[in-house]
């Protein structure tokens, strides 16, 4: 593995076989687990866990405390919120795992929790503290306990436009 173009904080633990892309910024006390594969311009917040055999995409933001199950898949520009969980195991303890899918664009709000084998489609949103038990169809956004439908994206974007433009000191752009 090649560090160069990376920045890696203090103690983080990167397993065996791991393949990170160039300008990979990973934050202090992460984990990542073995046979794990980490796109280009990548940013993995402090405290989070990255388990064995996941491939984040290109772009990806994984933000502190959250927890990405072994097997999951996350597109490129993806978003993860803090403490948000990715599951792998429907009835634990199974010998058999499902990681969840995340599609290229999909912004999953902090703390939300999404179960094992569920996709999460292209551009959807999963809103902070939501429960997702079920697959969240593309350009969607869902909410609650357990997570339904409340939007489409057209008009998530619609709402987040009116909200930037009010901010005075905006942080960030997508």
């Amino acid at each position: 593995m090649d560090i160069a173009r990376k920045q890696i904080g203090t103690f983080t633990s990167i397993g065996t076989n791991v393949r990170l892309g160039k300008d990979v910024k990973i934050w202090n006390f992460v984990y990542i687990g073995n046979d794990t594969k980490i796109g280009d311009k990548v940013i993995l917040g402090s405290l989070s866990h990255i388990d064995y055999d996941v491939r984040v995409g290109s772009g990806t933001r994984i933000e502190g405390l959250a927890y990405v199950a072994p097997k999951c898949r996350i597109g490129k520009d993806a978003f993860i919120g803090p403490s948000a969980t990715l599951t792998n195991d429907p009835y634990p303890k199974s010998a058999r795992l499902e990681g969840v899918r995340v599609g290229d664009y999909a912004i999953i709000g902090a703390r939300a929790v999404v179960k094992a084998g569920i996709r999460v489609g292209r551009r959807s949103v999963v809103a902070m503290g939501a429960v997702v038990t079920r697959d969240v169809p593309a350009n969607t956004v869902v909410a609650g306990t357990p997570a339904r439908f409340i939007m489409k994206r057209s008009e998530y974007q619609e709402k987040r436009q009116a909200w930037e433009g009010k901010n005075k000191y905006p942080t960030h752009r997508q």
